[in-house]
């Protein structure tokens, strides 16, 4: 019995650790076991994927580095437009789509850096006022570059990968299209490479560096760490990070989609994600992202549409949607966590010491 208690605590220590590898094999198995995955749920989750690929960049700015960034939904949406203007089939720059991610990435993290270089000197509020109006400025030139971007409408149809490309007879292309788990098992794949990439930074010695630097700026010059040097890379690699997940958003979808998508509202629905789910936990991060953005893109549209057959069945007309009250609910959301768990539903260990620390 004992040997048997010894060996549960061993797995589920290992399991904590190594939490990846259970949940990743779990995700990368439930299309096997729910066919409503090939069609609009599969859609639906992958979203939820490639959101927290963004909030993963958006952790290594606000919870690694402690830089408060209230833009990230504008490199999200320049990673997804540079995609669209280098594979869209009206362009002359028409390349495949494996490259032009690489390029969009590059230029995304470009940009990043050339943001940044001017303005980490600010703290605080300040450095948020501005990554504020580049998200501004961004989604404005979305809706006035309209011979670039296509304004309003997006720019599409955008190829999916593997488009012209056959293997033993299937159109890779093709299967995107008319199958969703080859979209879903593409997200599923790079979240996962990303969260490794993460976990490696988190503990190299870049990472050791963003954190000092969060925890004690002074400190840290004084042992020879440059703070502008560490915050721009932070700064660069949330932004490249950003656009790679931008770049699978309008692939999955076939275009740009309307500029407004890519404002403040998304920013800060990502920073909130990231916040309840725990500054500087990776899988706090994908945890509050699941949390809240499940439920606005997969849990909201299933209840309204029972909803509106049970009201059907007794009135005439719809009274209520649970959609129109989303905000509301992650308003309410945010404020329950703050109040009991500060620190978020899954903190990492040094952050959390840090605030409890802090209120002492």
């Amino acid at each position: 019995m004992n040997i048997q208690c010894a060996s549960l605590s061993c797995l589920m220590k290992w399991s904590k650790k190594n939490w990846e590898i259970p949940v990743f094999t779990i995700l990368a198995l439930a299309p096997w076991f729910h066919p409503a995955l090939a069609g609009g749920l599969g859609g639906q989750i992958t979203s939820v994927l490639i959101i927290c690929i963004a909030a993963l960049g958006l952790n290594v700015m606000v919870g690694f580095t402690g830089l408060l960034h209230l833009g990230i939904a504008s490199f999200f949406g320049l990673g997804g437009l540079f995609l669209a203007i280098l594979t869209v089939p009206m362009n002359p720059l028409e390349i495949g789509f494996l490259p032009a991610v690489f390029v969009s990435v590059s230029v995304t993290a470009a940009i990043g850096t050339l943001l940044g270089s001017p303005t980490l000197r600010l703290r605080g509020e300040y450095l948020a006022i501005v990554t504020l109006g580049f998200g501004e400025v961004v989604r404005v030139l979305f809706l006035n570059l309209e011979n670039v971007t296509g304004g309003t409408q997006g720019l599409g149809p955008i190829p999916p990968p593997g488009s012209g490309i056959f293997v033993t007879g299937i159109d890779l292309g093709r299967e995107f299209v008319v199958d969703s788990r080859w979209f879903y098992y593409l997200s599923l794949i790079v979240l996962f490479v990303v969260v490794l990439l993460v976990r490696v930074l988190e503990k190299s010695t870049l990472g050791r560096a963003w954190i000092a630097v969060r925890e004690e700026p002074l400190a840290a010059a004084t042992i020879g760490i440059s703070a502008t040097k560490v915050r721009l890379s932070a700064f660069t690699i949330a932004a490249g990070i950003a656009g790679l997940a931008g770049c699978l958003s309008v692939a999955s979808i076939g275009t740009t989609g309307d500029p407004n998508a890519f404002g403040f509202n998304r920013s800060v629905a990502i920073l909130c994600a990231v916040i309840i789910g725990g500054l500087g936990s990776i899988s706090g991060t994908l945890v509050g992202v699941t949390i809240l953005f499940g439920f606005d893109i997969v849990v909201i549209p299933w209840v309204d549409s029972w909803m509106q057959r049970i009201q059907e069945q007794v009135f005439d007309v719809s009274f209520f949607t649970l959609g129109s009250w989303r905000l509301a609910l992650v308003g309410i959301a945010l404020i329950v966590v703050m109040r009991f768990r500060p620190v978020g539903l899954i903190p990492s260990r040094r952050f959390a010491a840090e605030l409890q620390e802090s209120q002492q």
